[in-house]
């Protein structure tokens, strides 16, 4: 049975003229949606990609066109509706001019997600870091409560793929970045904030291009997760409630601090990711037993400061996500053994000073990934006191592992963290991750 908001946003679709704006998981999931309701719009795919790189589209009711290459931008205006992908800058001059004609909207599908979702008992979790983890937590404490649980969003399974299966006492948690929360007009019941370094503030993927203007753009795009009405609750990481003065949020706020449950997660930064789950699992009232048992088991997700192995007394750790100075700076507190390190990459316009003294404080030896932002980061560690004969530049993950092993001894730790976006050298943070583990593994 197709429920009365499913109805009237289908009836509201029928025959419009619509724009994806990107061809991500997102507005393929909304592609699929529009099939499944068998809703006979317009649509076009824009996309900077030429056809061979796009996913492939099936089609069985809608009119499908595309938009690609130099035009994939232009005379928006002629849509009804732009449903914009994160990686779509809201600022891009396209949008910009379709918006004057006050006829064509934009949309995000986020939005359309939490306004037709048939469960109010919607979690949203955002932050410069630990947004996955937490995210993840919190659906496994949900689980293991014997909760019918959902997890979506940025963590790469979008909203809209599992819309229809939701019930209305079913549990949904989402992993939200700034770019799916900045044109936000619903907010989910639950919010989460961990934390919030500066990150996205020039464009570094070239798929995804866009970014935030300014810190305070950014602080105000991850706002957006508890600005409307639907909030209820926001729980934050207890350094940022300064930062809520004057932000006219209505929710009740809940300041989490640090967890000292048992716990295999590494680090205190994931101690808080805990703090903030369980203030979530009390606010939903499940038994401190089960959350502290799931809690004692979890262990990192993927590139998240993940555990990779150990050879010849040397540990491996990947943490191909972070890619801020602060989170790095964290990951290097969070070990006691001497530290050989690789960092460096693309450039997000980050500031390396304070990080250069983390290094100098912590780093027995650093393998520096060439990239563009990689000359910064050594002119300031070499400022910051760090001699220049305990580190170099390799142009390969392979090199970078053989000179780690080949500075370590037993009882360090191998740590990729590398305060850097990975565009230049890899495709994304995944490849690069997947091939410190690959070559870590022919180490041995």
């Amino acid at each position: 049975m197709i429920k009365a908001a499913n109805k009237i946003k289908i009836a509201e679709l029928q025959g419009q003229k619509i724009a994806l704006l990107g061809f991500g998981l997102d507005n393929q999931a909304f592609l699929a949606w529009l099939e499944k309701h068998r809703i006979k719009a317009h649509v076009t795919i824009c996309d900077q990609r030429p056809i061979t790189k796009l996913p492939p589209v099936k089609a069985a009711y809608s009119k499908i066109s595309f938009q690609l290459g130099t035009s994939f931008n232009k005379n928006l205006g002629q849509f009804d509706q732009l449903f914009r992908a994160p990686g779509w800058p809201i600022a891009c001059p396209g949008v910009r001019a379709a918006l004057k004609n006050k006829r064509t909207k934009l949309i995000n599908p986020l939005d359309l997600f939490l306004e037709l979702c048939p469960s109010k008992n919607i979690i949203g979790v955002t932050g410069t870091k630990g947004k996955g983890t937490t995210a993840s937590l919190i659906y496994q404490i949900l689980k293991d409560a014997k909760k019918t649980v959902w997890l979506g969003g940025n963590i790469g399974i979008p909203p809209l793929s599992f819309l229809d299966k939701i019930k209305p006492s079913d549990y949904v948690v989402l992993e939200l970045s700034s770019f799916q929360l900045e044109d936000l007009k619903h907010s989910p019941r639950y919010a989460v904030i961990t934390n919030l370094f500066k990150e996205h503030l020039a464009p570094a993927d070239p798929n995804n291009p866009n970014y935030h203007r300014s810190f305070n753009a950014y602080w105000q795009a991850k706002l957006q997760i508890a600005k409307h009405a639907d909030n209820k609750y926001l729980v934050i990481n207890q350094n940022l409630v300064q930062k809520m003065k004057g932000a006219k949020i209505e929710s009740q706020l809940l300041p989490f601090l640090t967890s000292s449950l048992p716990t295999r997660l590494v680090g205190e930064f994931n101690g808080q990711n805990i703090a903030a789950a369980v203030d979530i699992a009390d606010l939903l009232k499940i038994k401190p037993a089960s959350y502290k048992k799931t809690i004692a088991g979890f262990t990192n997700l993927e590139h998240r400061l993940e555990f990779v192995t150990e050879i010849k007394g040397v540990k491996y750790f990947d943490n191909s996500f972070s890619t801020t100075p602060e989170s790095t700076a964290l990951d290097l507190q969070s070990f006691a053994q001497p530290i050989i390190l690789i960092a460096g990459g693309a450039d997000k316009g980050a500031d390396f000073r304070p990080l250069a003294k983390k290094i100098k404080q912590y780093v027995k030896y650093l393998v520096l990934l060439d990239g563009q932002a990689t000359p910064r980061l050594q002119k300031n560690i070499i400022a910051a006191g760090f001699s220049p004969a305990k580190f170099q530049i390799v142009t390969s993950m392979a090199a970078a592992v053989k000179l780690a092993n080949r500075n370590s001894a037993p009882g360090d730790v191998i740590l990729l963290s590398t305060a850097c976006a990975s565009f230049g050298l890899f495709k994304n943070y995944k490849e690069r991750g997947d091939l410190f583990k690959k070559y870590v593994s022919g180490s041995k």
